[in-house]
């Protein structure tokens, strides 16, 4: 089932006429995504926080799309060092420079790439990059590869497993992806659907003026000019809705997000 599959079936499932994700999941993986529905998907681009995943990279196996959907080949290879491959995994730190998969939510003349990519049409993917936090060696069953990374918004898992093949000179794919966290929240091992406050999602510090005066004049957008407040990203709160507001170093209030009402 893809996000968008998942998505449709929740919409349906809780009479909901719009929503949206935060992070697309392959088709092939699983674990967790972040689901909003109507206004609270305003949300989204403020939500803070690396994504922790847990991979199996099959050595050998040579795939368009980098993972068991499109395997086109495989090589039976000799083992290789157990130390050799731990050394590679944890390697993979720091920022790093890459191509994305061809078969990706990326954009390409206004055209995804993986719409592109499954007509057979020639195309590139401009060079991107991510952040690795953190990179763990779980264990080598030849000829797979297990490990966990801690990962920047926008990196594609896939592509750190081309990269740990490529180092060892072989091709290689994706068999088994999982996400085990994503902006803070991490999967639960029921793995059921659990309904999350949108307000314990968002990292910013509470605005500090919560009376009626400033509540009329949050709610209908005034312009402001704040003194003893430090500069930066708040949550006005309140009890029918809240504000994402950001105050700038002259003091003046800006409207990221306005009156988003709590259901």
């Amino acid at each position: 089932m893809s996000s968008n599959q998942y998505l449709s079936y929740l919409k349906k499932k809780y009479q909901q006429k719009s929503g949206g994700y935060l992070g697309t999941l392959d088709p092939f993986a699983k674990g967790l995504m972040i689901v909003a529905f109507g206004q609270y998907t305003k949300i989204f681009p403020y939500l803070q926080g690396s994504k922790l995943y847990r991979g199996v990279l099959w050595l050998g196996a040579s795939s368009r799309s980098l993972d068991i959907e499109n395997i086109s080949q495989i090589q039976v290879l000799p083992p290789f060092d157990a130390m050799l491959v731990r050394e590679i995994v944890e390697s993979l730190r720091g920022k790093i420079s890459y191509e994305p998969p061809r078969f990706s939510a990326k954009r390409i003349q206004g055209r995804r790439a993986y719409d592109l990519a499954r007509k057979n049409l020639d195309f590139s993917l401009p060079q991107c990059e991510m952040e690795i936090f953190d990179s763990k060696f779980l264990g080598y069953e030849h000829p797979f590869v297990s490990f966990e990374v801690r990962v920047s918004k926008g990196a594609y898992v896939r592509s750190i497993g081309e990269l740990i093949a490529q180092r060892l000179g072989v091709s290689g794919a994706l068999c088994m992806l999982e996400r085990r966290e994503e902006a803070g929240v991490t999967l639960q091992e029921d793995r059921g659907e659990k309904i999350l406050n949108p307000l314990d999602l968002l990292q910013f510090p509470l605005f500090p003026y919560q009376d009626k005066e400033w509540k009329n004049a949050i709610f209908h957008g005034k312009k402001l000019c704040i003194k003893n407040v430090n500069f930066g990203i708040y949550v006005a709160n309140f009890e029918d809705f809240f504000s994402i507001i950001e105050v700038k170093k002259d003091g003046e209030m800006h409207y990221l997000q306005n009156r988003i009402y709590k259901c």
